[in-house]
């Protein structure tokens, strides 16, 4: 077993290398950035989470805790997104007047959960707790089960962090994947234009899910059963496609009826055909107008400006 898992890890930093590569933008402290004629800034909060913001007076502090009184917006990104991408949506929510703060999640911190994406959680939960700003939520593929992890940690301590997760006062989802799409989300993302290593890679992952249960299968279980039973009660919005191998339309279905019988508002947009995480690119008009809609209709402040 310790072959396989030495296999997995081979492949996943090969990966990492060769997409670093293609991206290699840095994210680097206090960057300024030009993005359609503005300037954006961006901090390094951890090595996976960065604060990005129109405005770099919050800043120079280095603490989320002196951020003026503004709606923050917590990306939760797919496996092994370029900055370049994330920017695309990152600049929707700037361009609404939030702040942005990006949740990474690497390959390998996704198949060893506690050293990974438990602590990724963890720490996102206390960048949260440190300012009493409105969130919203918008994550994509793995970054639900990043999410979920958060959560997992949330009702560990749930008289400090529920109220925390109350002030979430909007999520969106995109092409959220459940634990059972991680043998075909991962193999993906580290090769999406190599089907012997997609194959490959899937194989060796199931093996490694079904040797390695208590390391890393029953924490995946654990907090995909708590994304479905969401302590985190925000009106939820849904974005998919009917072709999608990795969010798959039925199981984010699921999840949207088990959130309406819960008490949550939810609105649910599935697309005919559009790819994996790229539902933005297909359908940006009616992407960004929906995504808009709901932060209109669901956060205060932006109410206010209405």
């Amino acid at each position: 077993m310790a072959s396989v898992r030495r296999s997995i890890w081979i492949g996943i930093k090969c990966a990492e290398l060769t997409r670093a590569k293609k991206n290699s933008i840095p994210l680097v402290s206090c960057l300024s950035t030009v993005l359609h004629s503005r300037s954006v800034y961006t901090k390094s909060i951890t090595k996976e989470i960065h604060h990005i913001s129109n405005t770099d007076k919050e800043l120079d502090s280095g603490k989320l805790d002196k951020l003026i009184n503004r709606p923050t917006c917590i990306i939760l990104n797919w496996l092994l997104a370029s900055r370049k991408a994330v920017m695309k949506y990152a600049d929707l929510y700037l361009a609404e007047g939030f702040d942005v703060i990006t949740v990474n999640c690497r390959p390998w911190q996704l198949v060893w959960p506690k050293r990974g994406a438990q602590v990724i959680g963890m720490d996102l939960l206390k960048v949260m707790a440190s300012s009493d700003v409105t969130y919203v939520v918008h994550g994509f593929s793995v970054g639900g089960y990043v999410w979920s992890e958060a959560m997992v940690q949330a009702m560990k301590d749930s008289q400090r962090y529920q109220p925390v997760l109350d002030r979430v006062k909007a999520q969106v989802w995109d092409s959220p994947a459940d634990i059972t799409e991680v043998p075909v989300g991962i193999p993906w993302a580290m090769f999406p234009n190599n089907r012997p290593a997609q194959l490959a890679t899937r194989a060796l992952i199931k093996l490694y899910l079904k040797a390695f249960y208590n390391i890393a299968t029953v924490h995946y279980e654990r907090a995909c059963n708590l994304f479905y039973r969401t302590p985190c009660t925000a009106p939820g919005l849904f974005l998919l496609s009917s072709k999608d191998p990795v969010g798959k339309e039925e199981r984010i279905r699921r999840a949207c009826d088990i959130w309406i019988n819960m008490g949550i508002k939810c609105t649910l947009q599935c697309w005919p055909d559009s790819p994996h995480v790229l539902h933005y690119l297909k359908h940006q008009d009616e992407y960004v107008a929906l995504v808009r809609k709901h932060l209109h209709d669901n956060v205060k402040e932006l109410k206010q400006l209405s």
